[in-house]
């Protein structure tokens, strides 16, 4: 059982995503915050559904390095969460130089994934860290974005092809899930100026960073397969958070 409450656990890492505009939080604490929140119990499925995301036809690059699958949820003001219809996901340009401007349909989030526990846990954490941070922001808007990056033999894969960027929503949870193979990776974060706020590699399973899109840009270096021979591919789970009028 957990020895505070939700609000008291979550209050440095409000405090900073209010100071800083931005939080870095190891799995280990991570993982603890989100138990707070439901149980984790079916987190062996979950990590193992990255396994059957399908690929991004979209790259305007013309990479095919990339798989992904896509959810969109509400949460009103009493926290309670909701699967909306699927639909597509929309970027601007400003935001998304490469791949924005069109609707994407990517393949939806599978139902029993979205509806288990681990899932619905992460959604309800992070729904009381942004709904702290931004009072009488809700209702949200959630959009859920599994993400596989492949490296292949003497190709690297692009977390983030657009480079430096924002998102065009109010607040991001980047968290991984699993790396297998890889090296590089490296999570950058500047503030609006470009100024350095923080360099680090997400590593471990639960390893996150949360942002504050209006004032953070953020990138992720491209990763390299360690043993060429072997598959290799980076796992994350981005859930972005925007007022809903």
């Amino acid at each position: 059982m957990p020895t505070s409450s939700p609000s008291s656990s979550l209050s440095p890492l409000e405090t900073s995503m209010t100071q800083k505009k931005f939080v870095r939080v190891e799995g280990a604490q991570m993982r603890k915050l989100v138990e707070a929140f439901g149980s984790l119990a079916d987190w062996d499925a979950f990590a193992t559904s990255w396994d059957r995301l399908e690929p991004d036809t979209y790259m305007a690059d013309g990479g095919r390095y990339r798989r992904r699958r896509h959810a969109v949820f509400s949460a009103n003001d009493s926290g309670t969460i909701k699967r909306e219809p699927h639909q597509a996901h929309f970027q601007t340009t400003d935001y998304n130089s490469l791949n924005g401007g069109v609707d994407r349909w990517f393949a939806a989030v599978e139902d029993s994934i979205a509806a288990g526990p681990a899932c619905q846990a992460l959604l309800a954490f992070s729904r009381r860290m942004f709904s702290d941070v931004a009072p009488g922001a809700a209702p949200w808007k959630i959009e859920m974005h599994q993400f596989r990056i492949e490296a292949k033999p003497g190709i690297a894969g692009k977390p983030t092809p657009e480079g430096m960027h924002r998102d065009g929503v109010d607040f991001v949870m980047v968290m991984m899930v699993r790396r297998t193979n890889i090296k590089s990776g490296e999570t950058i974060t500047t503030d609006a100026n470009r100024n350095p706020l923080g360099q680090f590699t997400l590593t471990n399973a639960f390893d996150a960073v949360l942002l504050d899109d209006h004032h953070v840009y953020h990138g992720v270096t491209p990763v390299e397969a360690i043993d060429p021979a072997r598959p290799a591919h980076r796992d994350v789970l981005v859930l972005t958070y925007r007022r809903n009028p």
